[in-house]
């Protein structure tokens, strides 16, 4: 049962990813936006990684899902990585100017070193 589950969020961040990207950011951003910074490039940023970062997460709990059987160590290297991959998201993303990249790499290596000691 777990495993089903995994994979229809897995499927379910992959349909949110391409459908949202195609039919709701594309159109979204044809329309004029907030300009934060002196233009709207940051606003779409943010809207994209924040938008992408979702389905990040997702799939986090998706691998969790299907480990969840395994020791608590596995658990949480796999959250570590689904918060480094949300870290570089938003760093890459946001070009850095949106800081909850560095909250995202303190999570990802916190729960790292935890995992070490699990």
């Amino acid at each position: 049962m777990l495993t089903i589950a995994a994979v229809l969020i897995g499927l379910t961040g992959v349909a949110h990813s391409y459908l949202g990207e195609r039919f709701i950011l594309i159109p979204l951003f044809r329309r004029p936006l907030p300009k934060l910074f002196g233009d709207d490039v940051f606003t779409r940023q943010t809207l994209r990684f924040a938008w992408h970062v979702t389905t990040v997460t997702w799939w986090g709990i998706a691998a969790l899902l299907l480990v969840n059987a395994e020791p608590a160590q596995t658990s949480l290297r796999i959250l570590s990585a689904t918060a480094f991959v949300s870290f570089l998201v938003a760093l890459v993303g946001s070009r850095g100017k949106h800081l909850s990249w560095v909250v995202f790499l303190a999570v990802a290596v916190l729960v790292w070193m935890a995992a070490g000691s699990a």
